[in-house]
């Protein structure tokens, strides 16, 4: 029980300083707002509108979580708030899933505005989706995203510096992970860099929930998923040890 008070403690302030801010609150509903409109005022049919709307919710959980990472993390390595955090008898575990679980909820709560959006502008209704492939999807897109800006974050020390970084992964996934261009219609060169990015898995299993179909199982999704999660969370302690004193 002790382990878990400093983890609500953590999550509750950074709830409060970063995320709970006006800025924030409207920059999470307008981002994916945007995107989704960017995208379904092109569309000819409620048909394509539906075929986007996996990539839309996939990307604005990316672009959602990454962001916030690179924020939260670098201003408290800067003001060496973070530093004192790692010499607390607290382990270092619990510290950085604390750090991370408030852009987790940041990254489904992006996710939830396109899907809002599409019942509006289409006839797809919420009873329709298979939630139980869905929130599952979600969340673990959510999870490996952040963990993603995690580990560009611990690498940096400058917003700009983690910006950039992400962006040299953000943009390429846009359009290899399937997104809006199935993986199968990619040149064959391609295809098996798509197939090494956690965002194509995602993807996958968004497309079973809003259409029924996906290229592999749902449970060869969630596992690879998984994996690429607790990959990512180990580079991040490992460079937090390595590199940071505690």
């Amino acid at each position: 029980m002790t382990r878990w008070i400093p983890f609500f403690s953590i999550l509750g302030k950074d709830m409060r300083n970063y995320y709970l801010k006006p800025p924030n609150i409207s920059w999470g509903i307008v981002f994916p707002v945007a995107w989704t409109l960017m995208f379904f005022v092109r569309s000819e049919s409620p048909v394509d509108l539906q075929q986007l709307l996996p990539g839309v919710m996939a990307m604005s959980i990316l672009f959602g979580t990454t962001s916030m990472l690179a924020v939260t993390i670098t201003f408290e390595r800067r003001s060496r708030s973070f530093e004192r955090l790692l010499l607390a008898p607290f382990s270092v575990y619990y510290l950085m899933l604390a750090k991370t679980s408030g852009a987790i909820v940041f990254g489904m709560f992006n996710a939830m505005v396109p899907l809002v959006l599409a019942c509006l502008f289409t006839d797809l209704e919420i009873l329709r989706l298979w939630w139980a492939a869905l929130l599952p999807g979600v969340f673990l897109i959510s999870v490996s995203s952040t963990f993603l800006g995690l580990t560009i974050a611990v690498s940096v020390r400058e917003v700009f510096e983690a910006q950039t970084f992400s962006n040299f992964f953000r943009f390429p996934m846009v359009f290899l992970c399937g997104l809006f261009l199935p993986v199968q219609n990619l040149p064959l060169f391609l295809q098996p860099i798509s197939y090494a990015l956690p965002l194509t898995y995602g993807v996958d299993v968004l497309r079973n929930a809003v259409h029924g179909s996906s290229v592999l199982p749902l449970a060869v999704n969630y596992a690879i998923l998984a994996g690429f999660c607790a990959l990512l969370f180990a580079i991040t302690i490992r460079n937090v040890r390595r590199n940071w004193v505690y």
